[in-house]
């Protein structure tokens, strides 16, 4: 019992060793994704503001569907679900991509995918501020249920750590995974509602892609903040024992997996 809390402490101690670092290669990768933008940050509200009225005039006007809310329904999906997204895929590459600083000088490995997740929270944060000027036209008032966003924010981190720590690990033995989880994202994208409204396929034989899809959940916990409805503690429960079980699980395969990166890298 004593060694184990002497390991908890040395861990912890060691984060905080680090911290300095993990916050530089936060902003790294900020300014990595932005170096040929003119726009710079910027862009992380136009472009999902141009995104969206595509789909609006798509899924809204041609196709007559959703009401005076619709924008704003369809912008926190599209949001949410590419921060997890973008956040996951960076931090497959997370590894590979600092293998020459890998092989070099000692740096704790999962300041690597830890700083891709973050430095794509950081943007996707920035990005809510589009929600203000969507709100407006949709005549959206906020109630109390805005402060339900916090916990979905911090399940949406803690899942896209999870998964994003399992995925840094696979991918330095198994190159093809950043590959299939392509084709994976473009799977959970079209099971999370992101751009109709799910009643229709709840009430269908296929209910269970969306009520087994946690992100699916946390966008919904995103959009019943913002648009005041609650979401059942059922669904919030369901999501919590996801995003907490990937990370566990993500963090003790990363451990025991980090010193033989050095053989494949």
């Amino acid at each position: 019992a004593a060694s184990d809390v002497y390991k908890r402490q040395k861990y912890i101690k060691g984060f905080k060793d680090y911290s300095f670092l993990l916050s530089e290669l936060v902003k790294k990768g900020i300014r990595l994704k932005y170096r040929r933008s003119y726009l710079g940050v910027l862009w992380s509200l136009i472009e999902p503001l141009l995104t969206t009225c595509v789909w609006v005039i798509v899924f809204g006007t041609l196709l007559g569907r959703g009401g005076r809310d619709y924008p704003m329904y369809l912008i926190i999906g599209r949001l949410t679900y590419s921060f997890f997204s973008g956040a996951t895929k960076a931090a497959s590459k997370s590894v590979q991509a600092n293998s020459s600083m890998i092989k070099k000088i000692y740096v704790p490995k999962y300041l690597y995918p830890l700083s891709a997740i973050l430095y794509n929270f950081v943007i996707y944060l920035i990005s809510l501020l589009v929600l203000i000027p969507v709100g407006i036209y949709c005549a959206v008032i906020p109630t109390w249920h805005i402060i339900e966003i916090i916990p979905a924010l911090a399940l949406l981190l803690v899942m896209a750590t999870g998964f994003g720590m399992v995925l840094a690990t696979l991918n330095v033995f198994f190159r093809d995974i950043e590959y299939l989880w392509n084709v994976g994202l473009l799977l959970v994208m079209y099971m999370s509602a992101i751009f109709y409204y799910p009643e229709k396929l709840l009430k269908s034989g296929y209910a269970w892609i969306l009520k087994y899809n946690p992100l699916y959940h946390v966008i919904n916990m995103c959009r019943g903040a913002f648009l005041g409805y609650t979401v059942s503690s059922k669904a919030i429960l369901y999501t919590a024992g996801w995003a907490f079980g990937s990370l566990i699980i993500g963090v003790i395969f990363f451990k025991k997996k980090q010193d033989d990166f050095i053989l494949h890298l």
